[in-house]
């Protein structure tokens, strides 16, 4: 693990079961297709941003396009880090459907922040995880 993975203020445990409970309609790029029963639905790009200022590391980033039944969601990001292991927070959005070979090509933190929709949406989820975990006054 990396240095900022031991410095993160929770465990990688801890940050799986709380993301779903920040994780919502609000966060979720596909607000269509979001339900309470897949609520990592369209957080991709959010939870991968908030995972590399936890564990620091690369974004990864995948064209879903040329896969029929995820065409909707256009793309797909998880996390690289610093010692080389890749870690996916969102994959239980496609239940035992998980796209297999993804070309994964890695993507600048300033591009993903660079479309305003999800640089709100990677915000609020910031907020409420530093409510959860106290280091944001509700």
């Amino acid at each position: 693990m990396s240095d900022a993975a031991t410095k993160s203020p929770i465990t990688l445990e801890e940050f799986r079961a709380l993301l779903l409970t920040i994780c919502d309609k609000e966060t979720s790029q596909d607000p269509e297709h979001w339900t309470s029963e897949n609520p990592l639905c369209g957080h991709c790009a959010v939870v991968a941003l908030v995972v590399q200022d936890l564990l620091d590391g690369e974004l990864l980033r995948a064209s879903l396009t040329e896969i029929p039944e995820f065409a909707h969601m256009r793309s797909h990001y998880w996390n690289k880090l610093a010692d080389g292991t890749e870690v996916d927070f969102t994959a239980p959005q496609f239940g035992d459907r998980y796209p297999q070979s993804l070309k994964a090509e890695i993507r600048a933190r300033e591009y993903v922040l660079s479309f305003p929709e999800t640089a709100k949406r990677y915000k609020l989820l910031i907020i409420r995880l530093g409510r959860k975990l106290g280091l944001i006054a509700s």
